[in-house]
């Protein structure tokens, strides 16, 4: 009680070479003083020289930090932990020049094909300041249970098939990752009939869920729109490719 920390420094994840400060901010009794620690998997070290309230960091790799904050009479606390996750090769996901810490997808999930009952594990990843919360989404529906980068499913059920996709948020925006089909305990479709047949057209459908207008107001269901409409007209016997954003 002798000593409160006031502001809790915070996650980031940032490309390799980004600089960025860490803050601690607390409050006592008595003149305070400050000292950072960093954890790179199980090596725990004193930061020499980081004995201020901000510490500048140039990323390097991903490691964990801390910060420790003494007052005169030897009370002391420490800060949450936090990580500081190095993206080492970003590709199209390099955050443009005048970048804000937005979210930006370094990784999207991929198409999985799986057997009822066989794990289902798909996985994102974004960057941001501060560090992105996720959300993954079923069909357009939102899965209350999967939050994390990686979205598991220990035993996978029919139910389990359909179009996920994940978003990335933090108070500066969110990014949504690539819709991708999921595919639990069905065989490849064969290219229909129509398609192999000379001078004979398929049907194609192209579907676009926009959500995000320039000068228009955020629609509240184009996602779950798209995927109901796919459904739909493949019943109908259209080849469907669904875009969003």
């Amino acid at each position: 009680t002798a000593i409160a920390i006031t502001e809790q420094p915070v996650s980031v994840s940032v490309p390799v070479g980004y600089s960025f400060t860490l803050r601690c901010r607390a409050q006592g009794r008595t003149s305070l003083q400050y000292q950072w620690f960093c954890q790179h998997q199980s090596d725990c070290r004193l930061i020499p020289g980081a004995t201020n309230q901000d510490l500048p960091i140039i990323a390097e790799q991903t490691q964990l930090y801390t910060c420790r904050i003494n007052d005169l009479h030897r009370n002391a606390v420490f800060s949450d932990w936090v990580k500081v996750e190095v993206h080492q090769c970003v590709a199209r996901g390099l955050p443009p020049q005048l970048w804000h810490g937005e979210p930006v997808i370094v990784l999207n999930p991929s198409e999985q094909r799986v057997e009822v009952g066989q794990p289902l594990q798909l996985q994102c990843a974004a960057m941001g300041v501060p560090a992105p919360s996720y959300q993954w989404y079923r069909n357009g529906n939102l899965l209350e249970q999967q939050k994390r980068k990686k979205l598991l499913i220990t035993h996978t059920k029919v139910s389990d098939s359909g179009t996920y996709l994940c978003c990335a948020s933090n108070r500066h925006g969110e990014h949504w990752t690539n819709a991708v089909d999921v595919h639990i305990g069905e065989q490849s479709q064969p290219t229909p009939l129509c398609c192999k047949l000379p001078g004979v057209r398929c049907k194609i459908a192209l579907l676009v869920g926009n959500n995000r207008y320039q000068h228009h107001p955020n629609l509240l269901a184009p996602v779950r729109d798209v995927f109901e409409l796919s459904h739909l007209l493949k019943h109908l016997g259209f080849q469907v490719v669904s875009l969003l954003d």
